[in-house]
Parts: structure tokens; sequence; C-alpha cells
């Protein structure tokens, strides 16, 4: 079964675009380096009649929006060799963490076994 890194994060809407730009190349990287699937979505529907909403649990200050994304893999170790290779380019680009749109300290992440692929 296929592995999946998943992660949430909360984003001033203002951000979106340039938070679009900077989701593209990253798109392009993690495929350029074997990754087989790639999304990063935006909130739309955030307030569901059942279950906890996206909002309450990322705590959204007012003008912020959510940010659900994930990367699939063949396996862990796949995952592993992808992400070295990501993180070896990301470090040698002029690329300035400080210039996230997102809050980082907020971000969720973890790497994930498929249980079922439909």
């Amino acid at each position: 079964m296929s592995y999946v890194d998943g992660y949430v994060l909360a984003l001033p809407a203002k951000k979106l675009a340039a938070y679009k730009k900077m989701a593209k190349m990253g798109a392009k990287t993690w495929m350029k380096h074997g990754a087989l699937e790639y999304r990063e979505c935006v909130g739309d529907d955030l307030a569901p009649q059942w279950g906890v909403p996206f909002g309450k649990m990322m705590k959204l200050k007012r003008g912020e929006t959510v940010v659900f994304a994930w990367v699939t893999f063949k396996s862990r170790a796949h995952r592993d060799r992808v992400n070295a290779a990501v993180m070896k380019e990301l470090m040698n680009s002029d690329m300035d963490p400080a210039d996230m749109p997102a809050d980082m300290k907020r971000m969720v992440y973890g790497g994930f076994k498929t249980l079922v692929k439909g």
C-alpha cells in the first residue's frame, strides 16, 4: 500500500495567491523527485453540521482559511528518499522561510500508512 504525508495549516486569506504560487513550486519539486500525487486544497465548506470544524481545531483567526494537503508515495522508505531530495533542493534554493505566507507554528503534519484505497 502507498504512504501519505498529510498536513493542515491556517492561512490568511489575503495571502492565498502567494501560497498558491509557493504550492505550485512545491508540487513541481515533489513530483520531480518521485512523489506519486501532490494536492493542496483550500477551505470552502468549513461549517459542517457534524464533527469538529477545521476552523475550530485550527483556532482560525478572523480572515484566515484552512489548507488541507497531502503527498502520496509508494512506501515510507520512498517518502523518506523523496523528502530528503526535496529538502536538499530547497536548502540550496534562495527560498527564505520568513517569506512563508502561512503560520508554520500552527501546521499539523504526519505520515500515514494507507488503510483503504478506493
